[in-house]
């Protein structure tokens, strides 16, 4: 968990990097000197290094955020289609419970000795344990 906050936050330090490079490379460098024809040559190379840029850019938002953020929603999609009876599960709102029934988008779970029953869907589900010997007896 930590270890993607800190490559997050060194993204985020690498983006801000890339645009300061970007808008220091905009300016002509020949607009005070006065010179039309290295204006226009610098301009051009400012362009091309802007694009450059922004596909870095572009590329770094995919490798260190949207992919690894798509990598988790089909972790939890997995596992939420994984669940089977006797699944002890921790819904996104602090329930705990074991599953007695499994549905197609539904799940239906014990939570307490006194048999109390709750239909659930399973995009609710946020974490899944087996169950133990002990929870067995």
């Amino acid at each position: 968990m930590k270890l993607s906050r800190l490559i997050r936050v060194l993204a985020l330090a690498l983006i801000v990097a890339v645009g300061a490079l970007a808008v220091s490379g905009c300016a002509p460098a020949a607009a005070t000197t006065g010179d039309a024809a290295t204006a226009t040559g610098s301009a051009a190379g400012g362009g091309l290094s802007m694009i450059l840029m922004m596909v870095v850019l572009i590329a770094v938002f995919y490798f260190f955020m949207i992919r690894p953020e798509n990598k988790r929603k089909k972790k939890a999609q997995e596992m939420r289609d994984n669940l089977s009876v006797g699944d002890t599960i921790t819904t996104i709102g602090g329930i705990i419970g074991k599953i007695v029934a499994v549905r197609d988008n539904t799940i239906v779970i014990e939570t307490s000795d006194d048999r109390v029953r709750m239909q659930l869907t399973k995009w609710s589900v946020s974490s899944v344990g087996k169950q133990t010997e002990e929870e067995a007896k």
